[in-house]
């Protein structure tokens, strides 16, 4: 799972009245400095800092951008400073390569995030949990029994029928605009559900089950991702915690959570109740396996209800949020570019030929698909700045010196703009992948969306393969266009996963062929 939505932006330059700007200044002023240590020999490049908040005033509300903007003057590996927390960002491959490659376990711990702490169980989740025994544990956990290949494939049929349920619901509109932002998340929201919770479940919500005063899961989930991309002054300035409790971001994290808390703890609960009543079941689904791992201790440290939750957590939010997002923005792209859309039609339908349905058989003979699929994750990363690291060791990058407990930034968005790298990196040319080895699995650092090394995505075969039998089939089936008078607004919206901030709203005909 991180791009940063930066909330403390405004807050500085027009809520904060001077005299506490000044109290602040005091405050830093006057701190001890027997803890600091000495400057480092050689440290990255950097720009100017101000007292007390350094660089943060330069970040704005897309920090990707920010950040990149800033590494053009001043290198692909420079050191900012969040208040006095020193932050190196990585903005090339070969900056990256050394952090996620050579480097890696020095490189493979999280630091510590209060709002990640309050939306995942004290960050009991495989993304954020601290490197150690406990988060070898629980990713070993997380990959042997759900998205292993034997696991993703036993599951085909739900990805068929899933998809297909998606078609037949475009269909169903007739010339009706759709809403295919909607259906995307429908779609990953139901595969997630069957495979990982054992059925499809109503979502999340207040209230659990529905009914008045009730947000639907996009709605929760929305502002789930975005609160985990917040920075928070308050974990770089301890004594400031407050300000997210006055600006009210630490209590939409709690309502967030507890959303989110409420809808988990019913599904657990749900398989508890059936294994106590010995009650019928289609098959053995994660949360039965997390349960049974919890109930004999089978997996060498205590796996406590937390955890339990935690996981399922990342399962659902993770294989959704980043996965539908993706889809997003590939048909937004095919929309601004109709020859692109065109060529992959022609790919698909040749390959579909009479055939009523796509299967992921059919995958393997469309290379131009899967090439659109690298452009769009190499424009569109879904997660820009992947998640944090922390160095644990002090250690040398590209020849520079970092520091231990130096919090890392790998830009992925900016590295998919490098023209080291690609050639017209802004234009979307999906051919360029034709001929090219090039991949997003973690070994090719040029194209990096769901990260590398120890702390990359470990989900990124589930997501491919959802990805590329909607998109499949959705181009099969269907030609899309906007609606009459309508134009195609690409804003983004910043958290987590940058999504696109309008719904996709499209017309979709059912092909003549």
């Amino acid at each position: 799972m991180t791009a940063m939505h930066f909330s403390l932006h405004p807050f500085i330059f027009s809520v904060l009245p001077l005299f506490l700007f000044l109290v602040f200044l005091l405050k830093w002023l006057s701190s001890t400095s027997t803890t600091t240590r000495p400057p480092l020999k050689n440290p990255p490049p950097s720009p100017k800092k101000l007292p007390v908040i350094g660089n943060l005033h330069q970040i704005g509300p897309f920090p990707h951008r920010s950040l990149h903007s800033l590494s053009q003057t001043h290198g692909p590996l420079m050191l900012l400073h969040f208040a006095a927390a020193p932050v190196v960002v990585a903005s090339s491959a070969a900056a990256a390569r050394e952090i996620m490659k050579t480097h890696d376990l020095i490189f493979s711990n999280r630091p510590k995030s209060t709002i990640a702490d309050k939306l995942l169980y004290a960050s009991k989740d495989v993304a954020f949990s601290p490197y150690g025994e406990y988060w070898r544990q629980i990713r070993s956990i997380f990959v042997l029994q759900l998205v292993n290949n034997k696991r993703i494939q036993s599951f085909r049929h739900v990805r068929q029928e899933e998809t297909s349920n998606m078609i037949e619901k475009i269909r169903s509109c007739g010339s009706d605009v759709v809403n295919l932002s909607e259906l995307i998340v429908e779609l990953t929201g139901e595969v997630v559900c069957r495979v990982a919770l054992g059925r499809k479940y109503g979502g999340v919500g207040r209230g659990g089950g529905g009914g008045e005063g009730r947000r639907g899961f996009k709605e929760v989930l929305q502002e789930f991702v975005e609160l985990l991309g917040v920075i928070d002054i308050g974990d770089f300035v301890p004594w400031l915690k407050w300000v997210n409790r006055v600006n009210g971001v630490y209590g939409r994290a709690e309502r967030a959570a507890k959303e989110m808390d409420d809808f988990i703890e019913s599904v657990v609960e749900e398989h508890v109740d059936r294994d106590r009543k010995g009650g019928e079941r289609e098959g053995h689904d994660f949360v039965d396996v997390l349960l049974e791992i919890q109930r004999e201790n089978a997996a060498g440290i205590p796996i406590h209800r937390d955890s339990v939750k935690a996981l399922i957590l990342d399962a659902f939010a993770g294989g959704t949020d980043t996965t539908s997002a993706a889809l997003e923005w590939v048909m937004s792209e095919l929309l601004k570019h109709p020859q692109v859309m065109k060529k992959l039609q022609a790919e698909v339908r040749g390959i579909a030929q009479h055939n009523q349905s796509i299967t992921e058989d059919d995958l393997d003979q469309m290379p131009y698909l899967k090439a659109v699929i690298k452009e769009t994750l190499r424009l569109h990363p879904p997660v820009p700045l992947l998640v944090p690291r922390e160095s644990t060791k002090d250690v040398q990058v590209m020849g520079y010196d970092i520091a231990a407990g130096t919090r890392v930034i790998v830009n992925a968005w900016s590295i998919g703009q490098d023209p080291a790298s690609w050639d017209e990196p802004e234009e979307f040319r999906p051919e360029r992948f034709l001929n090219s080895s090039v991949d997003f699995r973690g070994h090719d650092f040029e194209l990096i969306p769901f990260g590398a090394g120890r702390r990359g995505c470990p989900g990124i075969q589930f997501a491919a393969i959802v990805n590329e039998l909607a998109l499949a089939k959705l181009v099969h089936k269907f030609d899309f266009a906007l609606p009459d008078g309508a134009d195609l607004d690409v804003t983004e919206v910043a958290g987590l996963t940058i999504h696109r901030k309008f719904p996709l709203l499209l017309v979709a005909t059912p092909c003549s062929s």
